[in-house]
């Protein structure tokens, strides 16, 4: 009886020592991962503090060009920061999601980048994705510096976000005006999209300030989505019409459409366009096709400033053409941040960083490629609008 006391004695020990063990061996198990994840968030493998950056835009698809654009734009700015020894003891990397032009793979694409830790974004290329993603930025509160998403709405509702282009109400206001200032015609014809914000929200700011100028709407066309194919009765209206200029708030791939088969059945027309337009010059199987097309536009690549020239000179031999203005607000952008960061001297590592950088937007003034921005108090820049016109397939400032 007494071995037998003593051999289950034995095993009992022999139990709770093995428990314990186990018990040590998965609570080291849980701090290592702790640590791992911690180390993903604003360290890279070899420990460089990284701020990372998050653009969302279709690198795919009808619109490929403009994200792609973007991206590319922004990278030559990380690269430049990265070289010049980062800010604030940190390096920027930049990660992009393919939204393929689609609202529902943006609100995914904005899932990813917060499931790899980003810390700033750089929102959403085009409108459309912009405002499917709102919602959940500002619920994250982290800052939003969104290149080219113009629709107002795209940052509406979020104190966070702010913006680098011109919304879609200034544009509209600011070439009605420019027409008007330029002398380029008083007869006024519209051929816009109706079903996006984009070109719907530019027309209605235009007709408005053209009754103010004494500009005279003679015609207005309309195109869908499901109609971008063919537009010779538009086209038709258009030249019974007697305009001298023909307002085209549309983007590049269906300006392309248009103009080729508007070709010599409107001559003699001027052509006006908006950020929308930039790249239309890879659309068409022919350049003469945009030649004197105008459009108005913060950025012109042949601007003789140091910094114009500098980017061009970086961005054309890697991508084989000329930057738009995509490219150079992406750019834009990523200054942006620094400059936030430099002006409140946070980290992602500081618990306050999110507040720290939405309040030094309000603070900054940037000497960016599109021009020099500051933010009013609805988070919208205020900077100089330009107008180019295209001779030769490329775009130069219009000699006003």
């Amino acid at each position: 009886m007494k071995k037998l006391t003593k051999l289950l004695s034995l095993v009992l020990c022999l139990a709770m020592l093995f428990s314990l063990a186990a018990c040590a061996s998965k609570d080291d198990t849980t701090t290592d991962t702790s640590s791992d994840t911690s180390d993903t968030t604003d360290t890279t493998s070899d420990g460089e503090k990284t701020v990372r950056l998050g653009l969302i835009g279709p690198m795919t698809g009808d619109n490929a060009n403009y994200g792609t654009s973007t991206r590319d734009g922004a990278q030559i700015a990380v690269d430049e920061i990265n070289e010049a020894g980062g800010v604030n003891g940190y390096t920027f990397v930049l990660d992009t999601q393919d939204s393929q032009g689609d609202p529902d793979s943006a609100v995914s694409a904005y899932g990813k980048l917060m499931d790899s830790g980003m810390n700033v974004s750089l929102g959403c290329v085009l409108s459309g994705e912009a405002q499917s993603v709102i919602t959940a930025a500002v619920e994250d509160g982290i800052l939003i510096v969104t290149p080219t998403s113009s629709a107002v709405a795209c940052i509406e509702g979020n104190p966070n976000a702010f913006r680098v282009c011109f919304n879609d109400a200034a544009q509209g206001t600011a070439s009605a005006d420019y027409i008007a200032d330029n002398n380029l015609g008083t007869k006024i014809a519209v051929f816009y999209q109706s079903d996006i914000d984009y070109s719907a929200g530019l027309y209605e700011t235009f007709q408005a300030e053209a009754a103010n100028r004494g500009l005279e709407i003679v015609e207005e066309q309309t195109f869908t989505a499901g109609s971008n194919t063919d537009f010779s009765t538009q086209i038709n209206a258009i030249r019974d019409s007697g305009c001298e200029l023909v307002f085209l708030p549309i983007y590049a791939a269906e300006a392309a459409t248009f103009l080729t088969q508007a070709a010599g059945k409107l001559d003699g027309i001027t052509f006006f366009g908006c950020d929308g337009m930039d790249g239309i010059q890879t659309k068409v199987s022919d350049t003469s096709l945009i030649e004197g097309l105008m459009m108005l536009t913060p950025f012109a690549a042949d601007a003789e400033d140091a910094a114009t020239q500098s980017f061009v000179e970086k961005y054309v031999p890697v991508h084989g053409t000329e930057p738009d203005q995509f490219a150079a607000d992406g750019y834009d952008a990523v200054y942006i941040v620094k400059a936030a960061m430099e002006q409140c001297g946070k980290t992602p590592a500081d618990a306050d960083f999110n507040e720290a950088m939405v309040a030094a937007m309000y603070e900054i003034q940037v000497e960016g490629l599109t021009g020099t921005m500051t933010w009013d108090e609805n988070n919208e820049p205020n900077k100089p609008a330009k107008a180019m016109v295209f001779h030769d397939g490329v775009a130069k400032l219009f000699a006003e």
